[in-house]
């Protein structure tokens, strides 16, 4: 589909407006192909020329869009996720340019928040962060070492699938109860295991999964194998692809295996039409690196 820049180029003009082409500054649709290679199109009612790039995350990109669309498919189509190192590798590119690519494509993720989701919802928390028998003897903490740790937690919907992952300060009471309200409607069933910062939630049925005890799933069917499921892949992705996750960028990562996740319905060109059609706004270096 993408044997040369300009089928690139072309493949790209429809993915933002699928319907009819849009100025991005003023939303007007009133434009019309300029013939211009970089600034294909010009708005009638702003007077300027416009590419797919602007008013994108990819604006003040000088890469070829080809580049662009491998990182893009390799992104959505690994499914313990894509290194920098690696994309770079592939992709001709310096290893701080991949980053910054990979970065702004998972800023797509970070803003789906479609939840509360359905009837049945399993949660879980889990910490992530190095084993302490991994490190040097100096750096180990001893007792210490789980507070160490990133708190993270999750939500599942069970009829759909779809997955919503945060980083938390911690799992106290009001911080479980907050994300649970953020993804769970009321009526609705929870089901989760036995830590006590779930206790108490209102308005919601709790089914409860002691794993303390060894259970798995209950004669009733309560079960979050489906949520730890997604911890399986993620910590596999960590360990395995990035081999360290920085605890400032750790919920871009989140977002990007919650988004894969959730858009495996669809064909990869239609995935990879939703992510270009999402890259709105702008996100410079500086801003991740401060």
């Amino acid at each position: 589909m993408f044997p040369d820049e300009d089928a690139a180029r072309e493949q790209f003009g429809k993915w933002p407006w699928p319907d009819e082409r849009r100025c991005p500054r003023c939303e007007s649709q009133d434009t019309h192909v300029a013939g211009q290679r970089n600034m294909l199109y010009r708005c009638s009612a702003y007077r300027r020329y416009f590419s797919v790039k602007t008013g994108a995350l990819m604006e003040e990109s000088k890469l070829p869009l080809r580049k662009w669309v491998f990182a893009i498919y390799l992104e959505l189509t690994s499914l313990k996720g894509v290194s920098s190192l690696k994309l770079a590798r592939d992709i001709g590119v310096t290893q701080k340019t991949a980053w910054f690519m990979l970065r702004r494509i998972r800023a797509v993720f970070q803003s789906d928040g479609d939840w509360p989701f359905g009837d049945v919802v399993e949660f879980d928390e889990t910490h992530l962060g190095g084993r302490e028998k991994n490190k040097h003897a100096s750096k180990r903490l001893g007792r210490q070492a789980m507070s160490a740790k990133a708190v993270v937690a999750a939500a599942r919907d069970r009829a759909t699938g779809r997955a919503s992952v945060q980083v938390l300060h911690n799992t106290d009471r009001a911080t479980m109860h907050w994300f649970v309200g953020q993804h769970a409607t009321a009526g609705a069933t929870i089901c989760m295991d036995a830590h006590a910062g779930y206790q108490g939630i209102p308005g919601v049925e709790h089914l409860v999964v002691n794993h303390e005890a060894g259970e798995h799933v209950t004669w009733g069917g309560v079960t979050t194998n489906s949520v730890e499921s997604f911890w399986s892949m993620l910590k596999r992705g960590i360990v395995g692809t990035y081999h360290r996750v920085s605890r400032k960028h750790l919920q871009s990562y989140l977002g990007s295996f919650a988004g894969r996740r959730n858009m495996r319905g669809p064909d990869t060109v239609d995935q990879m039409a939703a992510v270009v059609a999402g890259m709105a706004g702008r996100l410079s270096y500086q801003q991740l690196t401060a």
